[in-house]
């Protein structure tokens, strides 16, 4: 039975609500390392930690009480000066946050959290009296278990552990001016640092809800994430809508009761037209202010990033500052927790692979503090997020000849290979740069899950670097799953839906126009060589008549003319998706206005099903018309 019976609604929305602060909390105790002296964030922290006690104290979490309490003791002598804020200090808090996160954990299970660990409390106690205290022993003391000391440039896996799962690791010592006490450590998780990544990057196919621990908690959270926070303005504008499409609904039946007892003159039938046309204006205003309901900032996935990007820098004795532009933008809902092991998979790269450590910023003549750039804004229809570092950019020779080394790609492959396409082969499954495996990375199976996981979520991910200067990952979104612009077309009378964002201009095929290149039919617009992919070919269709027209279409780094018998027009398709059945290519299904069931084409699954740079050539294309082949 709950620990918490007849108090559900409570527990819920405080978990909701102190969630959110101590996610704020985490942040700013990464401004405050860097602005030790700002009193503000000083006291906004305080606040935070008296705000989750208040909670707590409803729900006779005494342990977590204790903890907070401790911690807003901490604050209060670091803001009136009693205390200073040292890197040792910040640890401890750090752990301390952890360790609410933890509780947090219990009571998303209905559980009262049990006492934190004696070592963490210890720590805070000896913080308050002044003394030294260093969450990582420099050799194991008389008396005490033995405490594993990271190799350089190894990260410290108990810090890590605890930013990115919430369970609280504490090693500790007390330093003060009377002879040193060494405060009791505790033993490292039982977990290999290759699940502790696993549990910061992805979830495992073993997660079950209920279950104790991270991956029992992330279970529960995205149960609870079900909830969405909505502007009232929004919801007062939905109340609106549906006010005046009732009042329109009432229009709409006196003037069906007018046609039906024989009034069909041209004022009654224009009243009619006049309360379709409004009828359609508004449900389609109704449509976009409901989508809007499903947005959510952007910022709410950002704020666990600085924390985790802190104590991964540390560890690896680097100094690096994640900084966050774009906070305000706005995503789909359903896209934020699918995006999550996307952003970590890129953060982790840039701090491990991307940036250099001190010594090699030195050398290179750059500041020893580097900056990855985190950054969403929107563009059009689509939302752009960036991870972006100042770090030693990605050579592409080095590239090629590790992929030709693996046996990814084949001699001929590498040599006709631009700057760009050498750039994408760290998408390829098992490929890493590193020399050798390490607990971070080197195993070559981050960046492939990366992809994978955009391309579910109907986005693109390019890459630009510069060598010496770093590297920028570009993430390319929909607004929203539920509704996407299509383009339709036709295969002779069945029509296919294909995404607008990727066209870019519809344009006629004229065969005095189509040359071959490399066996392929081509057509040269404004100096651009664009191969003709058949629509008929890339889903496995005879070809029937010669095609008209062609989209021009760009697919990530690849743009082309998908060559087509004629148009349908352009919709907005309430999509559909196929989870029993779906056929590959198909993205989804919609309906239309006279309730045809139409396809939506993937069409990023159907070039790499049917192979990019396959395709036909002029005379397979103009096979159908003898004369034009002649000519």
């Amino acid at each position: 039975m709950s620990d918490f019976s007849g108090m559900e609604d409570l527990l819920q929305d405080f978990l909701i609500e102190a969630g959110d602060l101590l996610s704020g909390v985490d942040n700013k105790l990464v401004d405050l390392e860097r602005s030790p002296d700002d009193v503000g964030l000083l006291n906004d922290i305080f606040r935070g930690f008296h705000t989750i006690k208040g909670g707590a104290g409803f729900l006779n979490a005494t342990e977590l009480v204790n903890v907070c309490h401790l911690t807003e003791n901490l604050f209060d002598k670091l803001r009136n000066s009693e205390l200073s804020v040292t890197p040792e200090t910040m640890d401890v808090i750090l752990a301390a946050t952890s360790a609410v996160r933890d509780m947090f954990g219990h009571l998303e299970h209905g559980t009262q959290p049990p006492a934190a660990d004696p070592a963490l409390i210890d720590a805070l106690k000896a913080t308050l009296a002044g003394e030294h205290v260093s969450l990582h022993a420099d050799a194991p003391a008389a008396n005490t278990a033995p405490v594993a000391i990271p190799k350089p440039g190894e990260p410290d896996w108990d810090v890590l552990y605890s930013a990115v799962t919430g369970k609280t690791v504490v090693q500790a010592k007390a330093t003060a001016s009377t002879p040193a006490q060494t405060l009791p450590a505790v033993q490292p998780p039982a977990e290999s640092p290759e699940a502790i990544i696993k549990a910061a990057i992805g979830r495992r196919a073993t997660d079950k809800p209920g279950t104790s621990g991270p991956t029992g908690r992330r279970e529960t959270e995205r149960q609870r994430d079900n909830s969405i926070r909505v502007d009232t303005a929004r919801l007062d504008q939905v109340l609106n809508l549906s006010g005046e499409i009732g009042l329109t609904k009432n229009r709409l039946n006196a003037l069906r009761s007018d046609i039906l007892s024989g009034r069909n003159d041209t004022e009654t039938l224009h009243a009619l037209d006049l309360a379709v046309s409004q009828l359609d204006l508004l449900v389609s205003d109704l449509q976009n202010a409901v989508m809007k309901t499903r947005m959510q900032p952007v910022g709410r996935l950002f704020q666990k990033y600085p924390r985790i990007a802190r104590d991964l820098a540390r560890n690896l004795g680097k100094d690096v500052e994640l900084v966050l532009v774009g906070e305000e933008t706005e995503i789909d809902k359903t896209m934020i927790e699918d995006l999550a092991d996307p952003i970590i998979h890129l953060i982790r790269n840039a701090v491990d692979h991307g940036v250099e450590d001190r010594a090699g910023r030195i050398a290179a003549g750059k500041p020893e503090k580097s900056n990855v750039r985190l950054e969403a804004r929107q563009e059009g229809d689509h939302i752009v997020i960036l991870v972006a570092d100042d770090g030693r950019g990605m050579d592409a020779e080095r590239l090629r000849a590790k992929a030709l080394a693996k046996g990814l790609i084949t001699d001929e492959e590498a040599s006709t290979m631009d700057e760009r396409q050498s750039y994408n082969l760290v998408f390829l499954p098992g490929f890493s740069t590193a020399e050798q495996v390490s607990d971070v990375s080197g195993r070559g199976v981050g960046m492939d899950v990366v992809r994978t996981n955009i391309q579910k979520l109907n986005g693109s991910i390019e890459i630009r670097s510069q060598l010496g200067k770093g590297t920028t990952f570009i993430i390319n979104l929909p607004l929203t799953l539920a509704i996407l612009p299509v383009l339709l077309v036709r295969l002779g009378d069945q029509p296919f839906a294909v995404p607008l964002s990727m066209v870019r201009e519809i344009l006629p095929i004229d065969p005095a126009n189509i040359q071959d290149v490399g066996a392929k039919a081509t057509m040269v617009v404004r100096g651009e060589v664009l191969q003709i992919l058949p629509l008929a070919s890339l889903i496995g269709w005879p070809q029937e008549r010669v095609p008209q027209y062609g989209v021009l279409m760009q697919a990530a780094e690849l743009s082309f003319i998908l060559a087509i018998d004629s148009f349908a027009g352009r919709e907005d398709a309430v999509i559909k998706s196929l989870d029993d059945f779906r056929p590959k290519g198909v993205a989804g299904v919609t309906t239309l206005s006279n309730g045809q069931i139409v396809l939506i084409l993937d069409m990023k699954e159907l070039l790499t099903a049917a192979g990019e740079q396959r395709g036909v050539g002029r005379s397979a294309l103009m096979r159908k018309v003898p004369q034009l082949t002649a000519a």
